[in-house]
């Protein structure tokens, strides 16, 4: 077997994956008897493998693309993965490519992490970039900002770590998410900040019969 240059992936064998195994999200991973890994929802830690549907690696990025009641998925980070099911992994690049179909990126974040000092990009820095239909969100102040990630980042809607964030709010605990961290506003939150900007730009507008 060719030796693994990843280091993500090194770093993510070196744990434990016997007994309880490791949880990413709502993935448990865990060595098993005759293949090198398997997986299977965390809400199936002790159900029985026969009772478990089997699923082909090349079926991972399907199954995490809807829920139980068939809704689509747009956040592969929400905790609404459907459970019921088990892949098996051969080696560690068909654990790497699983787990990439299932949360893309979130083996890299979560090595990257690891650092005494995470590559963060803050809100302030993320919006102060941004351009075209976006750069309103840059108008936000704290407090609205902070409004937009109760309603966007809470347990309920994304299981990644948010390490970025604004002046007085802070980063979530790490008993709230799951180890994935999330490095920087995601495309769904910066959606759900310029809607909050665009709504606030027209409430501060007076209405015609008050400008005299």
């Amino acid at each position: 077997m060719s030796p693994i240059t990843n280091p993500a992936l090194n770093a993510l064998l070196a744990e434990s994956l016997d007994g309880d195994g490791f949880v990413l999200a709502q993935v448990l991973l865990r060595h098993s008897t005759g293949v090198a890994f398997e997986l299977r929802h965390v809400a199936d830690s002790t159900t029985p493998a026969a009772q478990l549907r089997p699923v082909k690696l090349s079926e991972l990025r399907n199954l995490a693309q809807f829920t139980v009641a068939g809704e689509f998925r747009p956040l592969k980070s929400a905790p609404t993965l459907v459970p019921g099911w088990r892949a098996l992994a051969a080696d560690p690049a068909s654990l790497e490519s699983a787990l990439n179909q299932l949360y893309p990126g979130a083996l890299v974040d979560w090595f990257a992490a690891r650092h005494a000092v995470p590559p963060v990009t803050h809100y302030r820095e993320f919006a102060g970039r941004q351009t075209g239909m976006y750069q309103v969100t840059a108008t936000l102040d704290d407090r609205r900002v902070g409004e937009v990630i109760a309603a966007t980042c809470a347990p309920t809607a994304c299981l990644k770590r948010r390490l970025w964030t604004v002046e007085g709010m802070a980063v979530d605990p790490s008993a709230t998410k799951s180890c994935i961290p999330c490095l920087e506003p995601c495309a769904l939150f910066l959606d759900a900040a310029r809607r909050a900007a665009r709504r606030d730009s027209v409430l501060a507008v007076p209405p015609a019969n008050a400008l005299g």
